[in-house]
């Protein structure tokens, strides 16, 4: 595969998702020969690909559990690049739900591998990993890089170890094509369960009088964080110039503590806005400091992160005020 692939059908798991559909409008935008396929579990979770009016996408209704159905649908649809998104990502609701959040994680996962080995498909796969993996990290050792040793903190974690690992198992003994992405935080205004999403829409809300107050939990936790826009480029570069067998950290350029996000945020709003801690909201083990070193992505790609986080979180408040 050559260092700057074309692609004609791109197949993404977990399209229905918030990451996958954003990526899923990227990629139409910026290839116009390309098709994209996704499959969905149940019809109410098609919100955000209404909005993609394309009829280069083309979605099927599949639970990528069934592995005979997964496997006739690669067959029938010979995706030539593959993204892996599909997850239980809610690390909060892991913690209370371990067994259904591991096992749906894990055998999707098993289920995708095991059915490209068997197709003999030889698509590129791009494994949708997370820095989740390396738990909280010594001082000494950060910036992360990438052979950083993995320390899950949470049952979601450690599914995402699962698949990153299995993902290197098939990489090395069945040469499967695949490159592994652990992506540091980014904005996204389609899922809430991430805090700066569900800072904003707490906003969105106190402004519309439905709520007096916007709760938080752990404000000391620090970040880098890229731009939603940043993030959907990072993925695409990842498969038009990424290394196959590559292992890459992709972070952001502007390191900041939950709390400089919340006060950021609270700024942009014309209401005063009250806050008040919510013990629910506290994971019962946190990560304190997540900080990347991502050159060997930057290197490879040329990647370059173009919006700062100010700008970035007004306008993740100015997305969620359209569309709640």
């Amino acid at each position: 595969m050559s260092n700057n692939r074309k692609f004609k059908r791109c197949f993404i798991t977990g399209i229905t998702g918030s990451a996958g559909s954003f990526l899923g409008e990227y990629i139409l935008k910026k290839d116009s020969k390309i098709k994209i396929f996704g499959t969905f579990r149940n019809k109410n979770k098609l919100k955000y690909l209404n909005k993609i009016k394309s009829k280069r996408l083309k979605l099927t209704k599949l639970n990528l559990l069934n592995y005979k159905k997964l496997k006739k649908f690669l067959i029938l649809s010979k995706p030539d690049l593959i993204y892996h998104f599909a997850s239980d990502a809610d690390v909060r609701k892991s913690f209370d739900l371990p067994r259904q959040v591991i096992l749906n994680n894990n055998n999707i996962t098993l289920n995708l591998l095991e059915a490209i080995r068997e197709t003999n498909l030889k698509s590129l796969i791009i494994i949708c990993s997370t820095p989740e993996v390396y738990g909280n990290v010594d001082n000494k050792n950060k910036p992360i890089i990438e052979s950083e040793k993995m320390s899950p903190q949470s049952p979601y974690a450690v599914s995402k170890c699962f698949q990153d690992l299995l993902s290197q198992v098939y990489y090395k003994s069945y040469k499967i094509n695949i490159i592994i992405t652990r992506m540091f935080s980014y904005t996204n205004s389609r899922r809430f369960t991430l805090f700066q999403s569900a800072f904003a829409k707490q906003i969105v809300e106190i402004e519309k009088n439905k709520i007096k107050y916007l709760k938080h939990g752990n404000l000391k936790s620090i970040r880098t964080f890229i731009d939603i826009d940043d993030a959907m480029n990072a993925y695409w570069l990842t498969a038009k110039k990424g290394k196959i067998g590559g292992i890459y950290n992709i972070g952001g350029n502007d390191t900041a503590s939950v709390s400089h996000v919340l006060k950021t945020l609270i700024s942009f709003s014309k209401k005063k806005i009250l806050v008040k801690e919510d013990k629910k909201l506290l994971r019962p083990v946190d990560i304190n400091k997540q900080l990347p070193n991502s050159k060997k992505f930057r290197n490879d790609t040329k990647w370059k992160p173009k919006v700062r986080l100010s700008r970035s979180l007004k306008n993740l408040l100015n997305d969620i005020r359209t569309d709640l």
